[in-house]
């Protein structure tokens, strides 16, 4: 064999073998939460309300945002679903919690902009559903009488799946 078809059939190699490799690089693979530890996590969370005499709405987003449970006490106000859908949907999109936020976008802040933006909610209740250092989403909490009650309950919804989220 030539020395410059040895050449040619040894680029041609090398150049299959990478190929497989950029194709991978464009994949993106990522964990969800399925809608049983998404609706579990808002039943617990919805219980906890309940056992503190709070009527709320919970909400459980993926981790793009998009709903995919959402409670609401029969007595809980007719706000508490969309605020606890965006308590939720602002905590996924920023991958930090609402009271966080909260305090990192006062007036004055470099961030303060953030509360202008459309569907995010700057009340504390919402919270990031995380395992093994990857996002699966985040629920919000809407109806106790301030943030901090919120959260409260949406974290006692995280900590009722906790030991299910090891995929």
């Amino acid at each position: 064999m030539r020395p410059r078809n040895l050449l040619t059939i040894s680029a041609l190699c090398l150049a299959a073998s990478v190929l497989p490799a950029r194709a991978q690089d464009k994949l993106v693979t990522y964990k969800a939460l399925n809608v049983e530890l998404a609706l579990d996590a808002a039943k617990a969370a919805l219980a906890e309300c309940d056992k503190r005499g709070y009527q709320v709405a919970v909400a459980v987003v993926d981790r793009f945002g998009t709903p995919q449970v959402m409670l609401r006490d029969r007595f809980a106000g007719p706000h508490t679903p969309p605020t606890a859908t965006g308590k939720a949907w602002t905590a996924a999109s920023f991958r930090t919690s609402t009271t966080e936020l909260t305090s990192l976008t006062q007036p004055g802040s470099p961030q303060a902009g953030l509360r202008d933006l459309p569907n995010v909610v700057m009340i504390g209740g919402g919270v990031m559903i995380e395992s093994g250092g990857s996002m699966l989403g985040a629920i919000g909490v809407s109806g106790a009488p301030g943030g901090a009650e919120d959260e409260a309950c949406a974290k006692a919804g995280i900590a009722a799946i906790l030991d299910k989220l090891d995929f």
